[in-house]
């Protein structure tokens, strides 16, 4: 496995939670106060720039109000 951070998969998920961010008509700014983080944060793994651990995406999930589960549903599906 490759292990650059520019991967498919990568990509994949960052549009994921771009996409969730704006469905839900969220800033970065809204997000990262409600993580408790900087706006950088929450660009920087937008951007790729960040890799997330699955307690970072469970806690992204919690500020979109959609469940881990579901969230993983969606990045399956998701081109």
């Amino acid at each position: 496995m490759p292990k650059t951070r520019w991967t498919s998969r990568q990509k994949k998920l960052q549009r994921l939670l771009r996409k969730i961010r704006k469905e839900k008509d969220l800033t970065q700014v809204e997000v990262a106060e409600q993580l408790g983080v900087p706006q950088s944060y929450v660009s920087k793994y937008e951007s790729g720039e960040r890799r997330l651990d699955i307690l970072e995406v469970q806690d992204i999930c919690g500020v979109y109000g959609i469940s881990l589960e579901r969230f993983a549903r969606r990045l399956t599906r998701s081109n």
